[in-house]
């Protein structure tokens, strides 16, 4: 059976536990993720278990440990207790105020047997689009979701507080395919994020407006294009970033090919 793109698993965690075993992470663990091409801003995280031939946030192939983060702090693991599974690795991700992860896939969760990633949200703050296929996942603090991203994904934290999420990688295994399958029916509906909205509403503006459809289609080099949309949507008050316009693009030629595929 194959497995959803997202959903809320039906368990209760104890946030404000999480978050008093997130008090105790010191300002100096943090560490830049390794995958600079993949953001703007600020994006770091502290390791709490990982491969054991792992460096700071790379993944590794080796049997997992628990490191310095995990073993100090005991609520860790009472704050998991209602989770069941088994953990490959567990990260804190922080994405600062103002930053961006742009669209990118992990593929090393594709496959049937490649680890499922659950998302615990621990500070949550409102200004922030975690974008998945182009849906805007409306995860809230202390719930636990499984998200497959090996299928495109972006985050965007708009706001001036830091977002900080709890990242478990775990095995499949028959209680968490259970917990993904009953989850769906109270998973909240996917939104349309600030960007995505405001890019479909240029989208339907070129769309009703010819000359401004055939000037975009007079610029043949892709990135003069890119940056000519986000400059033409700007002047009519409408904000998106040239991620946003390549992701859509990119999206338009993945739907393409689907119709040649099935």
């Amino acid at each position: 059976m194959s497995r959803p793109a997202y959903s809320r698993l039906p368990v209760q965690l104890d946030l404000a536990l999480l978050r008093e075993a997130l008090a105790g992470i010191r300002a100096a663990q943090w560490r830049e993720h390794f995958n600079r091409d993949y953001f703007h801003g600020e994006w770091s995280g502290v390791v709490l278990i990982s491969a054991a031939d792992a460096h700071e946030l790379a993944p590794g192939r080796q049997a997992p440990v628990q490191r310095s983060a995990w073993y100090a702090e005991p609520r860790w693991q009472q704050a998991l207790q209602a989770l069941p599974v088994q953990l490959v690795s567990a990260r804190l991700l922080r994405l600062g105020p103002g930053s961006r992860i742009l669209e990118h896939c992990d593929h090393d969760l594709q496959g049937e047997q490649a680890d499922l990633r659950l998302h615990i949200p621990l500070l949550s703050p409102p200004e922030v689009d975690f974008m998945l296929d182009g849906q805007r996942m409306p995860m809230a603090a202390g719930e636990c979701w499984f998200l497959d991203l090996a299928r495109p994904h972006s985050v965007i934290n708009r706001d001036s507080c830091e977002r900080i999420h709890l990242v478990l990688d775990c095995r499949p295994g028959v209680w968490l395919e259970q917990a993904i399958r009953e989850g769906l029916a109270s998973t909240p509906a996917p939104g349309a994020g600030q960007a995505a909205a405001a890019f479909e509403r240029w989208r339907l503006w070129v769309e009703q407006d010819a000359s401004l459809c055939r000037r975009l289609q007079a610029e043949t080099d892709p990135q003069a294009f890119v940056e000519l949309c986000v400059a033409l949507a700007a002047e009519r008050g409408l904000a998106f970033a040239a991620d946003d316009v390549r992701s859509a693009m990119a999206r338009g030629r993945r739907q393409w090919q689907r119709q040649w595929t099935h």
